[in-house]
């Protein structure tokens, strides 16, 4: 199922967007970011996030995001915003001219981590993919949209029942960027269920 923009809902709306039925394009603000405590022990909760929700247990959300990042930091993705301090995000964000970080974050209970590999800088469009079963999640990357790469699987405490995600791009440094994001979709669950060994009883 395409994802119409229209029925989307802003946690922050930006000052400068635009909308179409199945694209969105954000203009980013300085000093604008998600994270919580850990190692930096600030916490940012101020960047744009705009999401649809779903009560089923098991679904996929793929977006496709072009950038003009140019500044440490600058990152624009997918993302999964519960609640300032239960979320999680995926994205490429600028570093230097030669490498930006492909990378994921997964706050629970108001403590952030960060998972994140090496790529270049060259690169200025990406596809994600979340995919959820039941308080599981799935973040994938791919390069063209059709082969996708398993960036990390993880757990939300807080993600029961009905769960928001989509979109955010952000700024934390003094800088203002252009985040497109497009091929809006959610389908049924890419994520297939483990059949290797048998879950413990407790499980």
């Amino acid at each position: 199922m395409r994802v119409n923009t229209k029925a989307m809902e802003w946690t922050r709306a930006p000052k400068q967007y635009t909308m179409t039925a199945d694209t969105v394009e954000i203009i980013t603000e300085p000093f604008t970011d998600l994270w919580q405590r850990t190692y930096y022990h600030f916490r940012n909760d101020n960047a744009p996030v705009l999401q649809i929700a779903s009560a089923e247990d098991y679904f996929s959300f793929v977006v496709k995001t072009e950038f003009d990042s140019k500044t440490r930091f600058d990152q624009s993705g997918i993302v999964l915003y519960l609640d300032s301090e239960n979320w999680i995000k995926a994205a490429l964000e600028y570093e230097n001219e030669k490498i930006q970080r492909l990378g994921s974050v997964v706050t629970n209970n108001g403590y952030s981590d960060w998972a994140s590999v090496d790529v270049d800088a060259a690169i200025k469009s990406a596809w994600f993919r979340l995919s959820r079963r039941g308080s599981d999640f799935c973040i994938e990357y791919s390069a063209d949209g059709k082969n996708f790469q398993q960036m990390r699987i993880c757990h939300m405490f807080q993600a029961k029942g009905a769960v928001r995600f989509g979109i955010y791009a952000c700024s934390p440094e003094n800088a203002s960027f252009k985040a497109r994001f497009s091929d809006m979709e959610v389908t049924q669950c890419k994520w297939l269920p483990h059949d290797g060994q048998a879950p413990d009883a407790d499980c």
